[in-house]
């Protein structure tokens, strides 16, 4: 052979079939026998052949092989949050079982990717919320797309879970234990800068917030009981649940809890290290639950009650769904169950004040 790259007409003469024949041995739909594929895929192998030139491929088909995978506003997040390093490795691992790579795009930003790269669908892994830019311009490049969090758009494939559900469990549990007085802390209900350390916010600000998740899981606690404080963290951070349990131990006497009821599982670990701080332990001074079902052992001895997700599961479907669209299919909602799993830091409220008043500020 010549130093010449060896193209498809040199495969097909010496496999004795037709161009077109040779180029279905290539492709992963094409109709012909598999002895007439091997035959051409050995005359290939003969000839050096690679295969059809992707870029080539991509131009016939209108297709790039690429999946863009938003991440929103921090997309850190999608490294360092265990959540989110679950639902992304089912995601891109179905994704790479299809053939199909997926480019990660930060979001929010005013030159955005998600404006201009080349992709055949979009996911945008944590929903989409009224002041996000990336809906409305992946809506204009008609690119079809799929959430990661409710409500359903429409014209989007939506993959959620049942937060509701979940967090209505998890506090009916509480309940039953026999608190009445239970604090809530939540994701963010809005968008935060950099220094944002969290706050007590009204209730109005809880029941019309956008965030799919946040309000869905703050819903299902209000279906069981109203909260007598709510925390909002600006993210779900270890840090963000520990300032957050500070604070609500320092309230007035006839606004602390006997429970605590953190929106993630990384927010009630959070709590757990901010009731350490002040002498309290969890479970037996104040109940804690959280909401992922993550693995956390450095907690121990503590096992934290919380809400399991199927988080791998839930990038998994993202996938299924982001298939279903690009392959010509209408628009799919699933949403996916949550479970109460009962670890040891919930159990049922103390009748005599936990700590020394005196010592921690602490009066009934």
């Amino acid at each position: 052979m010549s130093g010449n790259r060896p193209t498809l007409a040199q495969v097909a003469r010496h496999s004795g079939v037709s161009v077109s024949t040779a180029s279905l041995a290539f492709s992963q739909g094409g109709r012909i026998t598999p002895e007439t594929r091997e035959r051409v895929l050995a005359a290939a192998k003969d000839l050096g052949y690679s295969g059809p030139n992707p870029l080539g491929r991509q131009l016939r088909s209108g297709k790039c092989g690429i999946i863009g995978v938003v991440l929103g506003a921090n997309p850190g997040r999608a490294f360092s949050d265990p959540v989110a390093v679950q639902v992304l490795d089912g995601l891109v691992t179905d994704l790479g079982e299809a053939g199909l790579g997926a480019l990660f795009i930060p979001g929010l930003a005013g030159d955005s990717l998600v404006a201009s790269a080349p992709m055949d669908a979009a996911i945008l892994v944590w929903g989409a919320i009224e002041d996000d830019p990336n809906l409305p311009m992946l809506q204009r490049r008609n690119i079809p797309i799929a959430v990661g969090e409710g409500p359903q758009i429409p014209g989007t494939s939506l993959v959620g879970v049942e937060d509701q559900a979940g967090m209505r469990a998890a506090v009916q549990h509480l309940v039953d234990l026999g608190h009445t007085r239970i604090a809530e802390v939540t994701l963010a209900l809005r968008m935060h800068d950099e220094n944002a350390t969290g706050e007590f916010v009204p209730e109005d600000l809880v029941t019309g917030t956008t965030r799919a998740s946040a309000g869905h899981r703050a819903a299902g606690f209000r279906e069981v009981i109203q909260p007598v404080v709510t925390w909002e963290a600006p993210g779900s951070t270890v840090e963000g649940g520990r300032v957050a349990a500070h604070a609500i131990l320092d309230l007035p006497a006839d606004q602390r809890p006997t429970a605590i009821v953190a929106q993630s599982d990384m927010l009630a670990a959070g709590v757990i290290l901010g009731l350490r701080d002040r002498g309290l332990t969890p479970g037996e001074d104040i109940s804690v639950v959280g909401f992922d079902g993550i693995d956390l052992p450095w907690l121990a001895p503590w096992v934290l009650t919380s809400v399991r997700q199927p988080l791998r599961e839930k990038g998994e479907n993202l996938a299924k769904a982001v298939l279903n669209l690009i392959d010509g299919g209408a628009p799919t909602e699933v949403y996916l169950p949550a479970e109460l799993v009962i670890g040891n830091t919930t159990a049922p409220p103390k009748s005599q004040p936990p700590v020394d008043p005196d010592t921690f500020g602490w009066s009934w």
